[in-house]
């Protein structure tokens, strides 16, 4: 995997290499599998960006469990969320009674897990918790803690691993951060 790629004529450069993806997975793993011995509980991936860390997660996850997803909008083709979140696809699976587990690729402003945990919690889980594979804790605004996380970011545009950019480049192995742009650095359009 190259150190740093071209995207839409922005620079980005390997922020999360894909060894260490992997290893804080079956760390997230590892205690999720403590945490629900002898439960039984559903997991709910968040669509699109999540499917990659969503069945990366899953498979080193060795207690029952059952799986569902969401899909949600907040971006659209934007490096920034719109701050408005859709529900573009809801769940098959009663969580009535049941252990939730939601999965996410990036927690941000936190709009979207936010919206996510009042609709799900409206339906009376017997528990509710939160995984992220990435949270830019600097920015977001929430009320209540993320169970699982897997690396803390500072609030930059980052693609790769389930992460898109205008719905591309989700298939990249590892994460990569946007370059920032050089100064005194001139363009022949100038």
């Amino acid at each position: 995997m190259p150190d740093e790629i071209i995207i839409n004529n922005d620079r980005f450069t390997l922020y999360l290499s894909e060894e260490e993806i992997q290893n804080k997975v079956k760390d997230l793993a590892a205690q999720i599998n403590r945490d629900y011995q002898n439960k039984v509980p559903i997991f709910i991936g968040i669509l699109n960006g999540s499917f990659i860390f969503f069945a990366d997660l899953i498979r080193q996850v060795t207690v029952d469990c059952e799986v569902d997803f969401l899909k949600l909008s907040s971006y659209g083709d934007a490096k920034i969320s719109s701050g408005q979140v859709r529900l573009l696809k809801d769940l098959n699976c009663q969580v009535r009674g049941r252990d939730i587990i939601v999965v996410e690729d990036i927690i941000d402003s936190g709009l979207s897990i936010d919206f996510m945990k009042r609709l799900i919690t409206k339906e009376n889980p017997a528990s509710f918790r939160v995984v992220t594979l990435l949270l830019k804790k600097t920015v977001a605004r929430l009320d209540f803690p993320i169970d699982y996380v897997g690396f803390e970011i500072p609030p930059e545009f980052v693609i790769g691993y389930g992460l898109d950019y205008a719905q591309k480049v989700r298939n990249l192995r590892s994460i990569f951060r946007l370059a920032p742009r050089e100064s005194g650095a001139s363009s022949e359009k100038d």
